[in-house]
């Protein structure tokens, strides 16, 4: 059976929605079944309203469901797309994280391979300590971490991150880095990771 992979993002601007989506690509390439996911938002409308490319995201991506904790029982994998906040995740990530206590201690997130992603608006701005961040919780739900390290060259060229796919943003939310190849295989490389781990537990 196929390998089932959620891709789960947070994006006020868009740049982790595109991520989400070459990830998605790539991971059906490879022959998984995938759900792109978004995190709640949480702002206030006010606040939105008052940005006009964080508007023209949620409307952009109104059609994409919110994550459920029935869509982590349901997936073999994850991949997490997230901007960073101090070094960390966006509070609205950070609450999903929050929901996932009574999962977590009937054991049905152990054993998920999980690989992340992350952007910011400096190349020191906390980009790899977000990421880092996010696989501590993972840890802690016995999950796998899948991450790309630099088992591929296009690792180095998209930047060098080993933790996983990172990308700087300007103000408008357009990338600075060419980072699609580098999403791409880390989504099959985490396809590959779960592919092993499910025949292993069969």
């Amino acid at each position: 059976m196929s390998v089932k992979l959620a891709i789960i993002y947070y994006s006020s601007t868009g740049t982790n929605y595109q991520l989400a989506s070459w990830a998605a690509e790539a991971a059906k390439e490879a022959g998984a079944e995938v759900k792109i996911l978004k995190v709640k938002e949480t702002t206030p409308a006010e606040v939105i309203e008052g940005n006009e490319i964080w508007q023209r995201t949620i409307e952009r991506t109104k059609e994409i469901a919110e994550v459920a904790l029935e869509d982590l029982e349901w997936a073999d994998a994850f991949i997490f797309s997230t901007p960073t906040r101090y070094g960390n995740v966006p509070s609205q990530f950070q609450q999903f994280l929050d929901t996932t206590g009574g999962l977590w201690a009937e054991g049905k997130l152990a054993n998920k391979v999980v690989s992340a992603m992350a952007s910011a608006q400096n190349p020191h701005g906390g980009q790899e300590a977000t990421i880092l961040s996010l696989y501590t919780s993972m840890y802690h739900w016995g999950a796998i971490v899948a991450a790309p390290g630099y088992t591929d060259p296009v690792t180095v060229t998209a930047g060098g991150n080993p933790y996983g796919t990172s990308v700087t943003v300007d103000q408008e939310g357009k990338m600075k880095e060419d980072v699609e190849e580098a999403v791409k295989y880390q989504a099959k490389r985490t396809v590959s990771v779960a592919e092993w781990v499910k025949k292993g537990l069969e």
